[in-house]
């Protein structure tokens, strides 16, 4: 029985975290740059105001333009210049990670994930708070090598490593911004996948003690879409957009929030509005990731059907987007017309 717990615990939390979210919880795990000092604000601390950690300007912009902007291929020049000139980072060993992921680049995620929990080690003494969070990301992205090697089983002791470094820094800094949004999206992903699991409790650690908040608040709607909660969901997607208005990913997760709601309400305004952010979100389509911008382009022409009563067949269009050379979007989009 608890072998059959833990299977679904490690299946739910890859599949739907590395998979269904992808590059983006995997990346936000990366993030946890937390300190105990009084240091003066930084720039390069997208978390925090006050007791401001100090992270290289390079891996500070490949953040920014990931969860901000949604500009990948930007945020891999950047992290390729940080990976030489701020070698000590392990936030940015850990995005290397989450890049490698994206390329399906095992090698290169089994060795990304080692660097990450290097560097966290030689934090250990001047800095446990920050040790014991990437400590906890890199077992995270070694269990992801892991699932994808050899399945849920083998990836299990990672898991349970993962949080219990989690559960450690979390002693030391309970309200710490990074810790709550890397824990609130965990939680979160994991309350909302498995059975008679309370997601109370991370949704009000995201919106309470997570930053920044145009992640946070992406994370509410993110579960709120999966419980159903449509109406809810549009309100923190709305937030969300406030502060990262350019983020085509952003749109995306809205036009598919609308998507369910329009066909809870039987509305086919909702529908009408969710294709146009599709198409917001595939405006930008050279900033993503291909099979990202292939899933985009499937919804919005499943969509398309739904509201025109077409027969498009949009597996074929999806599958001739992700035929296409390259990492990122594609050259020209098909046709729904």
């Amino acid at each position: 029985m608890a072998i059959a717990g833990g299977e679904m615990t490690i299946e739910r939390m890859t599949s739907s975290i590395t998979q269904r979210i992808g590059f983006h919880l995997t990346a936000i795990a990366a993030v946890v740059t937390v300190g105990l000092w009084i240091w003066p604000t930084l720039a390069g601390d997208v978390f925090r105001t006050r007791n401001a950690r100090p992270i290289g300007d390079r891996t500070q912009a490949a953040f920014e333009s990931v969860f901000k902007e949604g500009n990948y291929p930007a945020a891999a020049n950047y992290l390729r210049a940080a990976e030489s000139l701020e070698e000590n980072e392990p936030l940015a060993y850990a995005m290397l990670a989450s890049f490698s992921y994206l390329n399906s680049d095992w090698k290169g995620l089994k060795s990304y994930a080692t660097k990450t929990m290097a560097a966290a080690k030689e934090l250990s003494k001047d800095d446990p708070l920050r040790s014991k969070l990437y400590t906890g990301v890199g077992h995270f992205l070694d269990g992801v090598y892991i699932f994808q090697q050899e399945g849920s089983i083998a990836a299990i002791p990672k898991l349970q490593q993962v949080f219990q470094y989690l559960d450690e820094a979390e002693q030391i800094a309970p309200d710490d911004p990074e810790l709550n949004l890397l824990k609130g999206y965990m939680d979160l992903m994991l309350a909302v996948n498995l059975p008679f699991s309370d997601p109370n409790q991370a949704i009000d650690r995201l919106e309470n003690y997570a930053a920044p908040n145009y992640l946070a608040d992406r994370g509410i709607a993110l579960g709120y879409r999966d419980l159903k909660q449509h109406d809810k969901a549009l309100t923190y997607v709305n937030r969300a957009l406030k502060e990262a208005p350019n983020h085509p990913e952003l749109y995306y997760l809205k036009a598919q929030i609308e998507v369910g709601l329009g066909k809870q309400r039987k509305d086919s305004s909702l529908l009408s509005e969710a294709q146009q952010n599709f198409q917001l979100a595939l405006n930008k389509s050279d900033r993503l990731p291909k099979g990202l911008v292939a899933q985009i382009f499937y919804e919005q022409c499943q969509n398309k059907n739904r509201l025109e009563k077409e027969n498009l067949d949009c597996r074929s269009l999806q599958n001739s987007i992700k035929k296409e050379p390259g990492m990122w979007g594609a050259e020209k989009l098909p046709s729904l017309e």
